[in-house]
């Protein structure tokens, strides 16, 4: 996206508000987004890492009172491998989940218990969210986690309120989502509600929605598996395949509304009628780490939930970070948060805002090195008109930073 630079106030030293020629990407001819739900196995390794970091902050808390210095950011799914069977197919190799980078196991004369804090966590979750998954018979673990650098450690060790960033990093946020947007979030949370589970059980977990606009039509592409326990036949998977999508469609006819830009909805689009099971989209655990794509962390969604090519974004993965100190968690939420206070605000004055916040390693993260807002106004509106209240925005988010990083050491906000 190319910004043309327009007014600038600076407001202080770290904050930099500015005006936007640019044109708001509902008005833009071509619009791609996209979501990887539950049971995708990036987003698997998101959501276990990040829930692993909770579990660890809560422990930390409970023993020490303080969170101590961890990043539970590297993670790989490794595929296993099924038969899939009109019936039920079965499990011929485990997937294993290797977990990795850092966490503190000695503070004093404590230990604390790492390995199993991590595995016992992942296999919760495992058991929590995937159906057709044993999280003790589908799954093997291979913890990596090993004791940070004591420079990095000792942030963690000063206790004195707001802790200094374990990293130099930066972030965006943006507000307000798109049609588009909020549709690809929406219909995937809706494909793995508890409400369609129980309509359609025969439904897996890993539901993947690609939504690209082309001026005024949308075409969605969905992708989820039909679990094999459920078929026994070809014309059974076709007969469920097209109730589900008839669902699907009405859904998000539901979901329109007058300015809505025409639909074209697709699911399962590999699917070919004679070939039996190898022209069918099948899985036997509801997930295609059983056997056919692994998973990573920092693959899946941004921290607001979805991949936004239009849109900028960081290279940062915020699950799995610790939720006091490391930019890359809490600058990611930040960013999106503050975005959208601002379009709340000022939605009669402006079309989009978008959010920049960097820090610097050993600097307070409660003051960054930047916070930049890029702001589209309305036509016939001015930035210099709300221009304070932005800033005033901007720096109250920040004096309550502290209470962002007590939501997210709860697990309060998802990044997955």
């Amino acid at each position: 996206m190319i910004y043309k630079l327009g007014d600038v106030a600076i407001m202080n030293k770290a904050v930099v508000i500015e005006q936007l020629k640019n044109i708001p990407l509902p008005q833009q001819r071509v619009e791609i987004v996209e979501r990887k739900g539950l049971g995708h196995p990036d987003n698997m390794c998101d959501a276990i890492m990040d829930q692993i970091s909770v579990k660890l902050s809560q422990e930390y808390l409970k023993k020490f009172g303080v969170i101590l210095h961890h990043n539970i950011d590297k993670a790989l799914l490794a595929a296993g491998e099924v038969k899939h069977e009109f019936g039920g197919g079965h499990v011929i190799k485990p997937m294993r989940l290797i977990i990795g980078d850092r966490a503190t196991s000695r503070y004093g004369d404590e230990v604390i218990p790492v390995d199993e804090i991590a595995i016992q966590t992942a296999k919760d979750w495992l058991k929590a969210k995937i159906r057709g998954i044993d999280p003790t018979k589908h799954v093997e673990y291979q913890i990596e986690l090993k004791e940070g650098s004591e420079e990095l450690k000792d942030i963690f060790h000063k206790n004195e309120g707001i802790l200094v960033a374990n990293d130099t990093s930066a972030a965006v946020g943006y507000a307000p989502l798109t049609y588009t947007e909020k549709t690809v979030l929406s219909l995937e949370r809706y494909l793995n509600s508890r409400q369609f589970k129980n309509q359609f059980p025969e439904t897996g977990e890993d539901v993947k929605v690609m939504g690209h606009r082309n001026g005024q039509s949308l075409n969605m592409i969905v992708a989820m598996p039909m679990l094999d326990s459920y078929m026994d036949s070809e014309a059974t998977y076709f007969r469920k395949k097209n109730e589900v999508l008839e669902t699907i469609q009405t859904f998000v006819a539901n979901e329109l509304v007058d300015d809505s830009p025409t639909l074209d909805l697709s699911f399962n689009t590999l699917d070919r009628e004679g070939k039996g099971i190898s022209g069918l989209y099948l899985s036997t655990l509801g997930t295609s780490a059983e056997s056919a794509d692994s998973g990573q962390v920092g693959r899946g969604n941004r921290a607001n939930g979805l991949i936004t090519l239009n849109r900028p974004v960081s290279s940062e993965a915020a699950a799995g970070k610790n939720p006091v100190s490391h930019v890359g968690k809490i600058y990611s939420l930040l960013s999106h948060k503050i975005a959208n206070e601002i379009y709340t605000t000022f939605k009669d004055d402006i079309e989009e805002a978008y959010i920049w916040l960097l820090s610097k390693i050993g600097q307070p993260i409660d003051k960054p090195e930047l916070a930049a807002a890029e702001i589209i106004m309305k036509e016939g509106k001015e930035l210099s008109s709300i221009s304070e209240q932005v800033n005033e925005l901007i720096e109250s988010s920040f004096q309550n930073i502290d209470e962002l990083c007590n939501d997210l050491a709860l697990g309060r906000y998802p990044v997955a």
